[in-house]
C-alpha cells in the first residue's frame, strides 16, 4: 500500500500587529489641577491682608519689641510647619468646629466623586484613610519633635523673655520621659531666656534644671524653681518655692499653709510671688485683702487647651481683674512635653540682665513683678482665630484658615507654593510612569 502522507498540523494564523491610536486628550478643564491653583490663589491673595504673627496679649495691638522667627528647619517642612502650629493654638471649641468642618468638607467630596461611580468598599476605604490621616495630623503634631517658631526680642540688651508655667515628668500629670534637659531644649527653640518649673507636688525637676543651669544669663535657657499648689481652691504657681521660700506649703506639698504665708508677707517687700493659673474660677482668686495675702499676678495666656478658651473667653474679665487688684499679667505656656508650639511670652526690661547669675536674676524678676504689678510686664501670645463666639465657632473652618494664610511670612509663602507644585508635579509623574496592565495574546 501507498504510505499516506502526515498530516500537518494545524496552526492559527499569527495575529497581524496592529497600530493602537493614541488615546483621546481629556478636555483642558479636566486637566487643570484645580485644588493647587486654588491654593495658590489663596496664598497670593492673602498676602495683601498680611498681619504680624504676634500681638499684646492684653491691648491685642502690635508689638515693637519682638517679632516671630521661623528658622529654615521650620520652613522647610511648609505648609505642615502652619498647620501643626494653628492646630496647637486652638481651643477646645475651635477644635471640634474645625474637625466638623474637615469631616463635613471629606463627605462633599466623596459624594460629589460617588456621582462617577463608586461601590461600599471603595467609600470604606477612603474613610478609614481620612480618619487615620486625620488622628496621624493631631498625634504628629502632639509627639513628634520638629522645629519650632521663635520670639525675637528687638532690645537684646534689657528685655528678656520669661514663662512661669511649665512642667516635667516628675508632676504626675507630665509627659513619661519629659526631663528638664528637654525642657530647656523646648524653651530655648521657642525664643525663652527664662523658664520657671513648676511641677505638682516635686521639686526634683526644677532642681535638677537649676542646677544644669549655664553659669551666666544670656548664656541660654536658665531654668528657675517654682511649684504648682492649691490656695484657697485655686490653682497657683509660687516663684521660688522650695530654694528661696521654704515651708510655703503642706509637707505633701499639695496645699498652701495659710499661717506660714502669712508670716512670709509681713515683709512686703520680700514676699512670695504666687501667680493665678487659668483655667480658674475668676470669682475666688486670691486678692491682697485676704488673711495671708494674695497673688501677685495672673495668667493672661494658658497654653493648655482649656486654659486658651478660658483666657480667650474671658480675657475683658482677666484684665478687669488685674486692674481692680493691681496684678501683673504674666503667660504660662503650661507645657507638660506635648507639641512644639509656643502660645505666649512675657517680656520684662531689665538692663544688664545678660551676665547676672541665676540667683540675682530669678530675684530681680519677682522683685519687678512685686513692685511694678500691672505695669511690670508686656505680654505678646501668638494671634489666632477668634473662636469665643457662637458664629465664630459655626465658621471656625474659613476663618482659622484665613487668619493662618494671613499670618504668614513673605518665605513662608513661598514654601506654600513650592509645596503645592511639587506635589502636582509628582502626582502627575506618578500617574505618567505606573505600570499600565499588559495585554493577553
Amino acid at each position: 500500500m501507498p504510505r499516506s502522507k502526515s498530516r500537518k498540523s494545524q496552526r492559527s494564523p499569527a495575529p497581524a500587529p496592529t497600530i493602537s491610536s493614541p488615546p483621546s486628550r481629556e478636555p483642558l478643564l479636566r486637566r487643570i489641577p484645580w485644588l493647587p491653583v486654588a491654593i495658590t490663589l489663596i496664598v497670593l491673595i492673602t498676602a495683601a491682608f498680611t498681619v504680624p504673627s504676634v500681638r499684646d496679649a492684653v491691648t491685642l495691638g502690635d508689638v515693637n519689641e519682638a517679632h516671630l522667627e521661623t528658622p529654615a528647619a521650620y520652613l522647610a517642612l511648609g505648609p505642615l510647619s502652619s498647620i501643626l502650629d494653628t492646630l496647637t493654638l486652638l481651643t477646645v471649641g475651635q477644635h471640634i468646629a474645625v474637625g466638623l468642618w474637615i469631616i463635613g468638607t471629606f463627605v462633599l467630596v466623596r459624594v460629589l466623586l460617588a456621582r462617577r461611580g463608586t461601590s461600599i468598599r471603595r467609600e470604606a476605604i477612603a474613610a478609614v484613610v481620612f480618619l487615620v490621616l486625620l488622628v496621624g495630623t493631631y498625634a504628629f503634631g502632639a509627639l513628634v519633635p520638629r522645629p519650632m517658631a521663635r520670639l525675637a526680642v528687638t532690645d537684646l540688651v534689657g528685655v528678656l523673655a520669661v514663662d512661669f508655667h511649665a512642667h516635667t515628668k516628675y508632676s504626675h500629670d507630665g509627659r513619661p520621659g519629659w526631663t528638664e534637659d528637654d525642657v530647656r531644649d523646648w524653651y530655648r527653640s521657642a525664643g525663652y531666656d527664662v523658664v520657671y518649673i513648676t511641677d505638682h507636688r516635686s521639686f526634683e525637676g526644677a532642681e535638677r534644671g537649676v542646677a544644669a543651669n549655664p553659669p551666666q544669663a544670656g548664656q541660654g535657657t536658665m531654668i528657675f524653681q517654682g511649684l504648682e499648689a492649691f490656695y484657697r481652691g485655686e490653682h497657683v504657681n509660687i516663684l521660688s518655692a522650695g530654694r528661696r521660700y521654704k515651708g510655703l506649703t503642706t509637707d505633701d506639698l499639695k496645699d498652701v499653709d495659710g499661717q506660714s504665708l502669712m508670716l512670709a508677707n509681713l515683709v512686703q517687700v520680700s514676699a512670695p510671688v504666687i501667680i493665678e493659673t487659668i483655667p480658674g474660677n475668676l470669682s475666688r482668686v486670691p486678692t491682697p485683702a485676704d488673711s495671708g495675702g494674695g497673688v501677685t499676678a495672673i495668667e493672661i495666656v494658658d497654653g493648655s487647651p482649656r486654659g486658651l478658651s478660658q483666657t480667650r473667653r474671658d480675657r475683658a474679665r482677666i484684665i478687669k481683674l488685674a486692674d481692680s487688684l493691681n496684678l501683673a499679667y504674666v503667660t504660662g505656656t503650661d507645657n507638660h512635653g506635648w507639641g512644639r508650639t509656643a502660645p505666649g511670652w512675657t517680656l520684662l526690661r531689665i538692663p544688664g540682665w545678660r551676665g547676672m547669675g541665676g540667683d540675682s536674676l530669678s530675684r530681680r524678676i519677682e522683685d519687678i513683678l512685686r513692685r511694678g504689678r500691672r505695669e511690670s510686664t508686656r505680654t505678646v501670645e501668638r494671634r489666632v482665630a477668634d473662636g469665643t463666639t457662637p458664629l465664630s465657632l459655626a465658621l471656625a473652618g474659613p476663618l482659622v484658615a484665613w487668619r493662618m494664610l494671613t499670618t504668614l511670612g513673605p518665605d513662608e509663602r513661598v514654601m506654600w507654593l513650592v509645596w503645592t507644585w511639587a506635589l502636582v508635579a509628582i502626582a502627575r509623574g506618578l500617574r505618567r510612569y505606573r505600570i499600565q496592565p499588559s495585554a493577553t495574546a
